[in-house]
């Protein structure tokens, strides 16, 4: 069994494809560690609608390919096309940020995901979910990371959520 983090993201009816991934990932995987939802302005997009990040992080004996394959479908299932351009609206977004402690190509998935070091939608709940957790690659910890991290033009917000009647985050 590895320890699996994803990030999820939606700016398209963003509660409803959240919580249909919340709910994808428990019956699923079971037991889920669930960061706070943060509201973030999107980055590189020139659309403007706001987008809802959160990471979950969960076990699985699943390969990256089988993991990589759940979560396309789920993407797809949800309205998500495969022809989108890359910086467009999304229903839902769900990208492996790391699988273990497996570093390089894997199964044509690059773990650890590049954007946990880049990005403060990803990294935020990262570091809040797992402080003491450490980059695969780096060896820092997600707190470190995000201590040290500057990007002054990516703002985030924690948000109210509420997921099968609790509020998030969530130590399922």
């Amino acid at each position: 069994m590895a320890r699996v983090c994803v990030s999820i993201g939606s700016n398209i009816e963003r509660e409803r494809h959240v919580r249909v991934c919340l709910d994808a990932l428990a019956e699923t995987f079971a037991a889920l560690r669930i960061s706070r939802v943060y509201e973030s302005e999107p980055v590189g997009f020139e659309d403007g609608r706001n987008f809802y990040n959160l990471v979950a992080v969960f076990e699985s004996a699943w390969s990256v390919g089988e993991l990589q394959a759940w979560c396309k479908r789920l993407e797809f299932a949800n309205g998500r096309r495969a022809d989108s351009p890359k910086f467009s609206p999304r229903t839902l977004d769900i990208d492996l940020l790391t699988v273990g402690d497996l570093a390089g190509r894997h199964e044509g998935v690059e773990l650890p995901r590049a954007e946990i070091r880049h990005h403060a939608f990803v990294l935020r709940p990262l570091a809040e979910l797992l402080p003491d957790a450490r980059h695969p690659t780096t060896r820092a910890r997600y707190a470190d990371l995000w201590a040290d991290f500057q990007a002054p033009d990516q703002a985030l917000w924690p948000v109210d959520f509420v997921w099968r009647d609790r509020r998030l985050p969530l130590d399922a």
